[in-house]
Order: structure tokens, then sequence, then C-alpha cells
């Protein structure tokens, strides 16, 4: 079941929006896809939902293009976009943010966003990004609640530890069960963190690195097969996030993932499109510090959601709905 969190339902926009350069009957929309384009199960595909659904309700034309990852062709494909005026150009992922700083300041009549990324320093640059804090928050708590061997962990990056200490162990702390929580941090394949992870006794895991999940998700998998008939094994499980990370799950091997945090990047773009339709944009300001500004998308304007899988976590609703209420109090 899905557990929205929709607790004030208001997005705080207030003064922070100003006109752009475009115009709803006219209206050309540039889209810079990330490597692979459509059908990449990740942000692609998320972001190419949250059009679809603006083109059913706006009228506008798009120009689409994909890119190799290179930086030249990052470089071309967005020229190519202002070159057929489009406006604005909504590039996917933070590829392309250092193309995009360069660009902006090039262009300054064109305004662009950026889907996951609060890098680029530039008024005419809508950065959206998402609460990772208040996702791993609801991950942790959650894990707290599946937990039966009273350990669980979080695999991510060494630049991720605010969101281990904010977000994932207060989680854990908050569910008022006796848990401990553990971090494990990969440089670059996650499995032997997460082996780790298990060897540790650690039987829910959230993996908050982005990429592919399908070799830690096999792993846990071939853990509990391997185990499962040994006396007082506790079958692990592990908790996702999308769209950073995809894997493939089977009718077999379904009941191994407990749950998955969503940023609703389908939303952001959606949202994004429908302010240049009405000659709006999003300038909250993300980092006053160096002039960053956009939206942070948060549990309470449904920009981040827990999706339940396992039986007991869906009848849990309403103590996960209450701990997204203390999600939401985070602000980092």
């Amino acid at each position: 079941m899905k557990i929205r969190a929709l607790l004030s339902a208001v997005v705080m926009i207030g003064a922070a929006m100003i006109a752009t350069p475009s115009y709803a009957n006219s209206l050309s929309i540039g889209i810079a896809y990330d490597i692979g384009g459509r059908g990449d199960r990740s942000f692609n595909d998320a972001a190419a939902v949250g059009l679809e659904k603006a083109q059913k309700k706006f009228s506008f034309s798009v120009e689409p293009v994909v890119t190799d990852g290179t930086t030249v062709d990052r470089d071309r494909r967005l020229r190519s976009l202002i070159a057929k005026n489009c406006n604005p150009i909504i590039v996917v992922g933070n590829g392309y943010a250092p193309t995009l700083q360069a660009l902006a300041i090039e262009f300054p009549n064109t305004q662009f966003a950026i889907l996951n990324d609060a890098t680029i320093d530039a008024l005419n640059v809508t950065s959206l990004v998402f609460s990772d804090t208040q996702g791993a928050y609801l991950a942790g708590f959650s894990a707290a609640l599946a937990s039966k061997s009273g350990k669980v962990a979080m695999v991510g990056a060494t630049n991720q530890a605010d969101l281990f200490r904010n977000g994932f162990a207060q989680g854990v702390i908050d569910s008022k069960k006796s848990v401990t929580s553990l971090i494990q941090y990969a440089n670059g394949s996650s499995s032997t963190a997460t082996r780790q992870a298990m060897d540790a006794g650690a039987d829910v895991i959230f993996i908050a690195r982005p990429g592919s999940n399908s070799e830690i998700f096999n792993l846990i998998v071939a853990r509990n097969k391997a185990k499962a008939k040994i006396k007082n094994y506790k079958q692990v499980g592990m908790i996702a996030i999308e769209p950073d990370q995809y894997l493939t799950v089977t009718s077999t091997t379904k009941k191994f993932l407990y749950a998955v945090v969503v940023k609703h990047v389908d939303k952001a773009m959606y949202d994004v499109i429908a302010k240049a339709v009405s000659g709006q944009q999003y300038l909250d300001v993300l980092d006053e510090n160096v002039g960053i500004y956009g939206h942070r998308y948060t549990v309470d304007d449904g920009g981040i959601t827990l999706t339940t899988y396992l039986p007991a976590l869906s009848a849990a609703n309403g103590l996960i709905n209450s701990a997204a209420t203390q999600a939401s109090k985070i602000t980092n």
C-alpha cells in the first residue's frame, strides 16, 4: 500500500515566483534526458511520466534529446534546444550540472530547470531536488518496525553520513523499539558493504546509494535461500529508493523487498511544466549563501512517499503516518 503522508498538502511557494519569457500559446519545452533516455527504469522514465501527464492537460510542444553522457555531447544537445528556441529547457539528472552552469550564464534569457541537483548558482536555473533525509527517516523507522534481529543497516556513500545520522538513525530511534542502526560505506560495489551488514546481524538493509540494486538484491535473496533452514535464522529484507535505483523482483523474491522510498520526479516534472505554461517558475531559496533557487520536495507536499510491501509494515500504516509527521520537521 502507498503511504502518501500528505500532512500539510500546501506547497509553500508564496512570493517565490517570477514571470518567464515564454507564453502558453507558443510554448516549446526542451527535455534533455540523461544517458539511455526513456526505458531506463530510473530518472528518465520517472520524468517522462510527469511529462505525459502535463501533455494531457496543457498545450505545448516538446523537443526531446538524449545524451551519450560525455561533456561535449551534453553541451551540443543543450545548444541544439536553445537554437530551436525552447524555453524552458528541463534537464534530467545532475550529470548536466557542469554544462548547465556555463550555458546559464551564456544564455541568460533562457530559463532552465534541472532535476535532482542543487549546485547551480544562476537565477535562470530552477533546481528541483528532494528531501533525502526525510526519506531516510521513513526508511529507518520502517526498518526498525520490521526488524526481528534488533539490528538494521544503511548502506551508503561516505558523503551520506548526515543522511544516516539525521535521517535513518533518527528514524530507528523514534520507532521506540530497541533496535541498533549500523552504517556501511561503499565506494565501489555495494555488495561487500551489504554482505558485511548481514554478517553483523542486520536483517533490514536500506540501500541509499544510487544505481542498480539488482546485484545487492540478488545477494540478499541468495543469503535467505542458503540459510532458510538454519534454526533461528532471521530473514533479511531490503528497503530501496526510487527512481535512484532499480531492480528486478519476481513472484518468488518480492517477499524480500520490504519497502521503497519514492522520490516523485514525475510530480516535479509536471509542476515545473505547469508553472512554465502559466508564465511562472519556482524560486524558493535553496542556498542563500551562494544563490541557488528552485524547490525542495518533501513529505508535506507529496514529493516523498513510502510504498510498503511487507505485510507487517502495511498493517502499521498508522504508525508510519505518524512517523511522516516527524519526518516533515527535518529541514536539512
